[in-house]
């Protein structure tokens, strides 16, 4: 057992370390959530019910929920079949069709949305925002179902199966159960998404509430019916939280003791395997082969006159300069939160990285609209500048780096730390030459991805950017909009390969998980 002295250390904050992540995270959540409690008390209770009240709003509320409520359980039922059906089927090609059925994740929901108008023009409204998001988003619900279905006791199904239970019988009562908190995961993420995506939405013509704010913001200019839209948003995405944690519950998975690691009997799909290899064959033709042969062959049609390379580099480099910066930046503000997360059994280290998660959650809209009021009613000299677009994507993708950190120094033994200091080390060298050592790897896994979601974002940095930037997804946005479908393929082509490395990196962290909190933590990071 440790010693008392080393246990206090565990789990007593550091005053130095713990007052200026407290006011951080106080900030943080403060911020996009004050932003929208100020707009409704200074328009007034009056006002403001009657904004909230018109039929426009009725319009787009009917729009976003029913976007949610039938997108989400189609790529849960998609995201969970086919996880089965790679886990625990003898359909060929297993180690193949994961990978890919992870890829549509390094196709941003906008370039998708181009492809497809692409090559149905005619398409729009709520069965191409469903049919666009479902390609998309599926992903999200296949990872970590498929990660928790790896990782099951197979001894359960194979008793099951020994006591008459058919294949879809022993799925419905022994695996579906076990699954409920990748499926409620995925399906909060897909959810909130779908309340964030603007792009992909936009070039549907299909209205959703971040549409309509984004509309409004650009024609009055951050108005009181902005505002009073934003306010809904973000009701919409408290409740799919509160819905979320209490589907959640208290439920936990796991067995006692290590047992004997084997591999699960699949089952034999026989005369159904023919059928299931062309069903694999069209999601991946409809999720990933679509907007591949449409960026192609828009590159092909314009021809080197696409290529404008002064542009695209000057995208390219601004691209990495934001995406670098917002990385950097964000792992090193995660570490503090991180650590009083994984080192104390404080209640203020649970608020504090739960107040992240809650933050990163709201739209990106909302975010930047929160900055733009700030910064010009309290930091005008810093309006519309750099350090302005950076702190939203710290807001925005704190949780991509926190749930990596959280990972890396919980596999950290505070022994090394303890010992290293016992040999006269100071904390500052213990903490150089251990621990950030150890955490290495998942930091540098954090960064990645926020990297790419900063790579790839494009709403806030519409709003927020200064004058005269323009990034992968700004030129993407500024040329696709204006029709000029063959100029924005170079701006998709670069984007997908930006995505790519780390798509593979989630799906190779889904392979190792190992516990129902490694599952959380990979949706949560995606």
């Amino acid at each position: 057992m440790a010693p008392a002295h080393v246990l206090r250390a565990i789990r007593r904050p550091s005053v130095l370390l713990g007052t200026p992540v407290v006011v951080l995270a106080l900030a943080a959540m403060l911020v996009p959530l004050g932003y929208v409690v100020s707009e409704l008390i200074s328009a007034g209770w009056t006002s403001a019910y009657q904004l909230i009240v018109r039929p426009r709003v009725g319009d787009l509320l009917l729009n976003t929920v029913g976007l949610v409520v039938v997108t989400v359980p189609i790529c849960v039922a998609l995201g969970v079949g086919l996880a089965w059906l790679v886990e625990r089927t003898n359909v060929p090609g297993a180690p193949i069709w994961g990978p890919l059925f992870a890829a549509p994740l390094a196709v941003p929901a906008f370039v998708n949305s181009y492809a497809w108008v692409t090559v149905v023009p005619g398409l729009k409204g709520l069965t191409a925002g469903v049919l666009v998001s479902t390609l998309s988003y599926f992903p999200l619900v296949y990872l970590p179902a498929a990660a928790t279905i790896r990782r099951l006791d197979p001894a359960i199904e194979e008793s099951a199966r020994a006591l008459g239970s058919r294949p879809i019988g022993v799925f419905v009562r022994i695996v579906l159960p076990q699954l409920r908190l990748a499926i409620l995961g995925g399906g909060l993420l897909i959810g909130l998404h779908l309340l964030a995506e603007y792009g992909a939405f936009a070039m549907l013509r299909f209205d959703t509430f971040t549409t309509a704010i984004f509309e409004q913001y650009q024609s009055t200019f951050n108005g009181a019916a902005g505002s009073m839209l934003a306010s809904v948003l973000v009701l919409c995405c408290l409740l799919l939280l509160i819905a979320e944690a209490s589907g959640r519950g208290r439920a936990r998975y796991f067995r006692i003791g290590s047992g004997a690691p084997r591999p699960a009997v699949r089952v034999q799909l026989r005369y159904s395997l023919v059928p299931v290899v062309l069903g694999f064959g069209a999601v991946v033709v409809l999720s990933l082969g679509v907007p591949l042969w449409t960026i192609v062959r828009w590159l092909r049609i314009g021809g080197s006159s696409v290529w404008d390379l002064d542009a695209i580099g000057t995208a390219l480099g601004q691209t990495l300069a934001f995406a670098c910066a917002g990385a950097l930046l964000t792992t090193a503000l995660a570490f503090p939160v991180a650590w009083l997360a994984v080192r104390t059994n404080s209640v203020v280290g649970r608020v504090i990285e739960g107040s992240n998660y809650v933050t990163s959650s709201l739209p990106g809209i909302v975010t930047a609209l929160a900055l733009v009021t700030v910064t010009i009613k309290w930091f005008p000299a810093v309006y519309q500048t750099v350090l302005v677009v950076v702190v939203a994507y710290v807001l925005m993708f704190m949780p991509r780096a926190l749930v990596s950190l959280r990972s890396g120094l919980a596999q950290v033994p505070i022994g090394l730390e303890e010992s290293s200091r016992s040999l006269g080390r100071s904390n500052a060298a213990t903490f150089v030459r251990v621990t950030l050592r150890l955490t290495a790897p998942a930091a540098a896994a954090g960064a990645a991805l926020v990297f790419v979601g900063v790579a790839t974002e494009l709403t806030a940095t519409l709003l927020l950017a200064p004058t005269g930037t323009t990034t992968l997804a700004m030129g993407f946005w500024s040329a696709s909009s204006g029709l000029d479908f063959a100029a924005a393929a170079p701006y998709a082509l670069i984007m997908v390969v930006l995505t790519m490395p780390v798509t593979y990196l989630l799906f190779t962290q889904a392979t190792r998980a190992t516990g129902a909190t490694s599952s959380k933590e990979l949706v949560v990071a995606v």
